[in-house]
């Protein structure tokens, strides 16, 4: 009657390892609820609506479109790509700017980068998308 009790070793530790495989409930984190103040985001700009947009410096020059918009992993920096090139985007390469470096209610409506010009956006190093 005694070896009914017993188990193989075997078993005693395959058992064993399932059970420390086994999925355990993970805790979620508890998540911070912030109201929003609605009207102020309505007044605010899609990003849809933004990409494709000519930028233009403050001789109202263009300087490049938008192409997209990145946010830093750390979630406190935002960043704008800028297709740069000649004036119909041929032959344009990529270069990112700090989106808060953008002024969206420039004059007549138009997305400003005060201070850029072509050339000192040429210098920039190119931006590449995950790269």
């Amino acid at each position: 009657m005694r070896d009914v009790f017993r188990f193989p070793t075997a078993t005693v530790l395959a058992t064993a390892v399932l059970i420390a495989m086994s999925p355990w409930p993970a805790v979620a984190p508890e998540v911070e609820i912030v109201v929003v103040d609605v009207k102020a985001a309505a007044k605010g700009y899609r990003v849809s609506e933004l990409m494709g947009e000519n930028v233009v410096n403050e001789q109202r020059e263009p300087i490049g479109t938008i192409d997209d918009f990145v946010v830093g992993r750390d979630d406190t920096a935002v960043f704008a790509g800028l297709e740069i090139g000649d004036f119909l985007g041929l032959r344009g390469h990529l270069v990112a700017v700090p989106f808060r470096s953008l002024e969206l209610d420039g004059p007549g409506g138009r997305i400003m980068l005060p201070g850029a010009t072509r050339e000192t956006l040429g210098k920039l190093p190119v931006f590449a998308y995950g790269g």
